[in-house]
């Protein structure tokens, strides 16, 4: 199978009407998240109180556009393994309310203009702090099932697509495993406490450790990586380079390697960017 025919690439319209065709539940959810970050946009220019220096509605609109890009992601490529469609639905729809629940509280809590991670100032934001690490924890698990299922899978699909996306569900796998640090740890900052000055929006620490850059780059690896199987993918697939497979995990072992520097830099106490 081509990799134009395995992947449905497409104009966006119809990209769109293939990832809703493919998996409608998760396409909802990408929709919904996507839906909540462009109205907690238009909300955060309005509201002027602050969360460790931060507008409320920023936390929220970090998570709402990376679960909608994440969710959308594993609604595309889940039904390359061809799953009995009774665990293929307990799945997508495990991930997708995992997800769901997720937003739901960390948009509670910012409407609320208080943290919603390591928050154990009263036992009701203890509580919500417990659902989602619940909610983590069962999405945590069931991509670690795909990524078996992958690996252990021979999808229709070119050698180094297949392989991007293999490695970039593990990137991401260890990238949730990484955020048990943040648990430990009981912050994302690492020498100082949580809040104080960082990169704009994304409030990175700019003077100590911050968990947070290796978590996002790892998560991440799950676009990143598949993308870049995709583009040898093609380009091989024209003879227009070789050994695809090998490009492929040379870009993916350079990637969670800049992952794992950036974690070590962070128990270390290095910024990303001092300022």
């Amino acid at each position: 199978m081509s990799v134009v025919s395995a992947t449905g690439y497409a104009s966006v319209p119809e990209a769109v009407r293939e990832l809703r065709d493919r998996n409608g539940f998760l396409f909802a959810v990408a929709a919904i998240n996507l839906s909540l970050f462009v109205g907690m946009a238009a909300i955060a220019p309005f509201d002027g109180r602050s969360v460790l220096g931060l507008n409320p509605w920023f936390k929220p609109m970090k998570f709402a556009l990376s679960i909608a890009i994440y969710t959308a992601t594993v609604g595309w490529v889940v039904g390359y393994l061809r799953l009995n469609e009774r665990i293929e639905r307990r799945i997508t729809w495990g991930i997708g309310t995992a997800m769901l629940v997720e937003i739901a509280i960390i948009s509670f809590q910012g409407a609320r203009a208080v943290e919603s991670h390591f928050n154990d100032s009263t036992l009701f934001d203890m509580a919500l702090a417990g659902v989602m690490l619940a909610a983590i924890l069962l999405n945590t698990a069931l991509v670690a099932y795909l990524l078996v299922r992958f690996w252990r899978t021979e999808p229709s699909l070119a050698p180094a697509y297949c392989w991007g996306i293999r490695l970039g569900f593990a990137v991401f796998v260890f990238a949730s495993l990484e955020g048990f640090a943040m648990i430990g740890n009981f912050g994302h900052a690492v020498g100082v406490p949580d809040g104080g000055p960082g990169l704009p929006f994304v409030n990175w620490s700019t003077r100590a450790g911050d968990l947070r850059v290796a978590h996002f780059v790892g998560l991440h690896g799950l676009q990143v990586i598949p993308l870049v199987g995709f583009v040898v993918a093609s380009l091989a697939e024209r003879q227009r380079i070789s050994r695809s497979v090998a490009l492929v995990w040379a870009f993916a072992v350079g990637y969670g390697g800049v992952a794992l520097v950036l974690f070590l830099a962070a128990l270390a106490g290095q910024p990303l960017i001092r300022l």
